[in-house]
């Protein structure tokens, strides 16, 4: 008794409170079919959304249409459309021909809910064709190529093959028979640090910082280094390391002790952003600061073709920066859309 004793105590020094809060996250994978991509987060939320064909001309006015649905017997289908348009209007659903359903836009925005998009959502993965009209006037037609494997996918990965509740899996059993959404993680923040903000770096420090990140030749002619307080002795700082076209790196670096003789070391993560390419030296892309919430946000914009980037968000624990939230956007093909893959709240 007094080994486990002495091991759980341990435990607890280390900031543990169970095997999940050993591991690190898994934001899930994107999975596409033909036409259509799907990812599905750590609670098994899934997302689908149309891609343009392969090998098709872009639009002048490209449409997206997306299906998503929480986990658990009783979550509702979701069915939107996104278009880049001003004003409002009618939007319907035709497949095969058939009208489904429809919804009021806003600005090129609308979206079905309820049993009406289940029925849509089932009519497309049955279906050849779709269009969408405002009014008389056609928008686009979307292709169905994939969208009921990929609804297949969601029956599977949420639980509700076999079920009345499945979109294209369906069975005998009933709702019952459907898992719950698996609970989300907890992390909680570090308290927020005074409102005081540290002193600007020194020209000596500046130098020292080039050396330690290796971005001394990124940092001539680039905005400097951003300063954020993490807590009374500790304090972020945003070294600008590189930019193209669409992204702006930088390395996070968390600095203490008094200015002009502050000790460097790179920030920790219990999951290294996407964009960093080198296990040792975390790199952030168009990185974003929230200080009310110690929330630290990146995000790479995408190519156009091929892997489109993602983004990730972390919250300050005290220790290291920890994953709340995660996206992808997997292959573009026209889907300019973030498609979550990794959730967590947060305490404070």
């Amino acid at each position: 008794m007094g080994a486990k004793h002495y091991f759980m105590v341990a435990l607890a020094a280390l900031g543990w409170s169970g095997i999940g809060a050993a591991q690190a996250p898994k934001p899930g994978a994107l999975e596409t079919y033909k036409d259509w991509t799907i990812g599905c987060d750590n609670r098994n939320r899934c997302e689908t959304v149309s891609l343009l064909p392969e090998g098709g001309e872009w639009p002048d006015s490209p449409v997206m249409v997306g299906i998503v649905r929480e986990a658990g017997p009783d979550a509702a289908t979701d069915v939107w459309v996104s278009r880049d348009a001003k004003g409002g209007g009618e939007i319907s659903f035709h497949v095969d021909g058939r009208r489904i359903a429809s919804a009021m836009s806003r600005d090129g925005d609308a979206t079905i809910r309820g049993p009406q998009a289940a029925a849509l959502a089932i009519a497309m993965a049955r279906g050849n064709g779709l269009e969408l009209r405002l009014g008389n006037r056609s928008l686009g037609k979307p292709s169905l190529a994939g969208a009921g494997a990929a609804l297949r996918y969601m029956d599977a990965r949420q639980g509700r093959a076999g079920t009345s509740t499945a979109l294209v899996a369906t069975g005998p059993l009933g709702p019952l028979a459907v898992r719950a959404a698996p609970p989300a993680p907890i992390i909680r923040r570090a308290p927020l640090p005074a409102t005081t903000a540290p002193a600007a770096l020194w020209r000596e420090e500046l130098t020292a910082l080039g050396k330690f990140t290796r971005c001394t030749d990124e940092m001539k002619g680039a905005e400097p280094p951003q300063l954020y307080r993490l807590s009374r002795t500790e304090t972020l700082i945003l070294v600008p390391c590189g930019s193209g076209a669409y992204n702006f790196t930088s390395v996070p670096v968390i600095a203490t002790g008094d200015a002009g003789r502050r000790a460097f070391r790179l920030a920790s993560f219990d999951l290294k952003p996407g964009w960093s390419e080198e296990e040792a030296r975390p790199m952030l892309v168009n990185v974003g600061w929230t200080a009310g919430k110690l929330r630290l946000d990146s995000f790479a914009k995408g190519r156009g073709i091929g892997d489109c980037g993602g983004s990730e968000a972390y919250v300050w624990d005290g220790t290291r920066f920890r994953l709340i939230e995660a996206t992808s956007m997997g292959e573009c093909r026209g889907a300019w859309h973030w498609i979550r893959t990794w959730s967590a709240q947060v305490a404070e």
